[in-house]
């Protein structure tokens, strides 16, 4: 990939739509089994870098994905019906309400297409997903990041960026956040959407509050599903990518008020969320006690690791979702060193933690490897 350097200096390369996407670095994804199986020729591998559901996904998802194949010549179902039926019914919302996306990643770029200008300004927290400072930049917009409160979001400080920055117009909330895990109150977040909205209405400005609880499975009692029955600039996104166990599949969804809905509906790619996914995702809320299952041992052996995090000297940031995330002096030499036994983890230097790295929290084997291997490391590093 070019630096940015290098296209603005050579006059006749094209440039894009805005200068602030030549700051924009590709998005580091956890490195794949595959990948590091050639690189190394590892042939034992266990990968806690990405927060994927180690236990995998539903029976009944796989069941739903064989019976579909017969129908792969044909498109999906571009308004993806049957799912936002199954959707609507979990979550108690309308049709209208629904939004799909191939990922919640999706989802997010489609929020900041349809309402964020280059005259506009987007607020996120520092140390937030990283995807909120990318989609503000793809449409050259002006990215307001606050500062972070023990390792978590600032609402109060967030709420200050809203009311100082008046072309502001989308506030990203990552609620369980990643990758530092910190979980907000529900009181505190309707405090803040209820602020927001009084500032909108006041000031008649149309500022979107964006929760983003893609590891909402993991902590249901932080559920803001209520907030859309009080603010119509609420936009819950979630996916099917974590406690599901569908990340291969991309599929994600958005509920929020029906105008909003159907605003972002316009620029939805059509068929974005293909058929299996759709099947996939269908089945897969379907099946409550996996779920549970899954939430029972991720509390279980996020407790573990935490406590192996103590026997070792090791600082971590309380998590309510599923990964842990824990400093360990040099956060890249650690992971380089991990890598070279085949534990695949993931630092977390592009964030600006430089000595931390997250870890997702896997079965009772992959935990025990990891501690392990990490034990060994850090003799070493």
């Amino acid at each position: 990939m070019q630096s940015s350097t290098h296209i603005q200096a050579n006059p006749n390369a094209i440039q894009p739509a805005y200068p602030s996407i030549l700051d924009i670095q590709a998005y580091q994804i956890g490195k794949p089994i595959d990948e590091l199986t050639r690189e190394l020729g590892l042939t034992d591998v266990v990968k806690l870098a990405s927060n994927e559901n180690p236990l995998g996904c539903s029976p009944k998802v796989t069941l739903a994905i064989t019976q579909e194949l017969g129908g792969l010549a044909r498109y999906p179902d571009g308004n993806g019906y049957y799912l936002k039926q199954t959707i609507s019914d979990k979550t108690q919302t309308d049709l209208e309400q629904i939004t799909l996306g191939n990922g919640s990643n999706d989802i997010l770029d489609l929020i900041a297409r349809t309402f964020v200008s280059s005259d506009d300004a987007v607020i996120y927290s520092q140390y937030a997903f990283v995807v909120y400072q990318m989609v503000t930049k793809m449409q050259g917009a002006t990215g307001v990041e606050v500062p972070a409160k023990r390792y978590g979001h600032d609402l109060e400080a967030m709420l200050d960026g809203v009311k100082n920055n008046a072309n502001a117009k989308v506030v990203f909330i990552a609620n369980p956040n990643n990758p530092t895990g910190t979980l907000l109150t529900h009181d505190d977040v309707r405090a803040f959407a209820s602020q927001v909205d009084a500032l909108n209405k006041s000031e008649h400005r149309q500022v979107l509050v964006v929760l983003d609880e893609a590891y909402i499975e993991y902590s249901p009692e932080s559920n803001n599903r209520a907030l859309l029955d009080e603010f119509d600039n609420v936009i819950l996104v979630r996916t099917f990518s974590k406690a599901y166990g569908l990340a291969g599949l991309r599929v994600g969804y958005a509920i929020s008020s029906p105008a909003v809905s159907e605003m972002m509906n316009r620029l939805r790619q059509p068929f974005n969320v293909n058929t299996l996914a759709q099947v996939a995702a269908i089945a897969s809320l379907q099946d409550d006690a996996f779920i549970d299952t899954c939430r029972t041992m991720n509390e279980q052996q996020r407790r573990w690791l935490c406590k192996q995090c103590d026997v070792l000297g090791l600082a971590f940031v309380p998590s309510s979702a599923n990964f842990v995330m824990i400093e360990v002096g040099d956060g890249q030499a650690v992971y380089q060193a991990l890598l070279e036994q085949g534990v695949i983890v993931r630092p977390l230097v592009g964030y600006g933690l430089p000595n931390w790295v997250r870890v997702t929290v896997g079965t009772p084997e992959d935990n025990t490897r990891l501690i392990d291997t990490l034990t060994d490391v850090l003799e070493t590093v």
